[in-house]
């Protein structure tokens, strides 16, 4: 009796362990899949993916990542197959050029009133809806600007003196929407004709376009050059990492861009990329964002980044989005006749 009393209690527990298994293996099976494409920084992507699955258990998140142009090529050319069912951390600039293909549903988010009227689509059911800005800023190695004797630049038109010869790295436009929002920024803040002039100018001292916008600022970390122009976020978390860097916001004004979130019309799991578009602007959400930007969607949340001025918002230029949307390919290509001899080999 003993020996059959032992056998049932092992066959119970074999049995529940079995069942517990297929449980779980339902609940995963039960997910559903979500495919996002970003060009969120990777060192961002984790944080808030965890974040959003912990509060969305059922949906799990798949990132295909890259920069912001190669993002944007990638789902433009994927327009006749669309494969994405949301876009999450991409700039506006680049989902007002998807939203002009139909490629966008619109979908008024949860919490909409609470988002800063310039960072989203005006319209009163959205295509897309602001997370963050990113803006322009200076790298710039102190050590190595000791070695060449550089003076440190304060301004735009500084880096064009002859003095800066071969120190400059830069983002490619066409690769990176930081690189774009400088280009977009120094045509409407200096007009055209001024605006390629001063480009010619600083591509005389231009050592690199990189297809990165991180990339200027951790070859300016690592002394490969002495200025990088990049973005804040970078900045700030290169300098926090302890490189030897002052970041500098040229007097002019700073180039910026939006990075937003997009359901995509053809998704067939429309109410999955809603719930991520809901929950991208929430709180829990911004208060993310909060540790690598310096302005937000929703202002109350906005935190001071340690290397970047409280009063960043009063350097940003006057941006027309709809104006630098549609004047994108000609820019991109004007730039491209000019100054692609040094862009790096991708």
């Amino acid at each position: 009796m003993r020996t059959t009393l032992l056998q049932w209690a092992r066959r119970l527990g074999l049995a529940t362990t079995v069942l517990a298994s297929a449980l779980a293996t339902s609940a995963a099976l039960a997910k559903t899949e979500l495919l996002v494409y970003t060009a969120l920084e990777a060192d961002q992507i984790k944080a808030y993916k965890s974040a959003f699955e912990q509060d969305h258990p059922e949906i799990e998140l798949k990132f295909v990542r890259d920069s912001t142009g190669i993002i944007t090529a990638r789902l433009l050319a994927e327009k006749a197959n669309p494969q994405a069912d949301a876009v999450w951390g991409l700039a506006a600039t680049s989902l007002m050029l998807l939203d002009k293909e139909n490629m966008l549903q619109p979908y008024a988010p949860k919490g909409l009133e609470a988002v800063r009227a310039n960072m989203r689509d005006p319209r009163a059911t959205p295509t897309w809806v602001g997370m963050d800005l990113w803006s322009s800023a200076l790298c710039f190695n102190t050590v190595e600007a000791a070695k060449r004797k550089l003076p440190t630049p304060t301004s735009w038109a500084d880096l064009t003196r002859p003095e800066f010869k071969g120190t400059l790295t830069m983002p490619h436009p066409a690769s990176s929407g930081t690189g774009f929002l400088m280009v977009s920024a120094w045509l409407q803040m200096m007009g055209e004709d001024k605006g390629w002039a001063f480009m010619d100018a600083l591509h005389q001292n231009m050592g690199v376009y990189t297809h990165s916008g991180s990339k200027p600022c951790r070859q300016a970390g690592a002394g490969e050059f002495p200025v990088g122009l990049s973005f804040e976020y970078r900045a700030n978390k290169t300098k926090k990492d302890g490189a030897p860097i002052d970041i500098i916001f040229p007097k002019e004004g700073l180039g910026w861009e939006v990075e937003a979130t997009a359901v995509m019309k053809t998704s067939k799991k429309q109410d999955a990329a809603r719930a991520l578009a809901d929950w991208s602007v929430t709180k829990k959400a911004n208060e993310l964002y909060a540790a690598n930007f310096a302005v937000l969607a929703l202002p109350q949340v906005q935190e001071r980044l340690e290397f970047v001025p409280s009063d960043l918002e009063k350097m940003l230029v006057k941006n027309d989005f709809v104006w630098a949307a549609a004047q994108r390919e000609r820019i991109l290509t004007e730039w491209a006749r000019r100054y692609e001899a040094k862009a790096e080999k991708k």
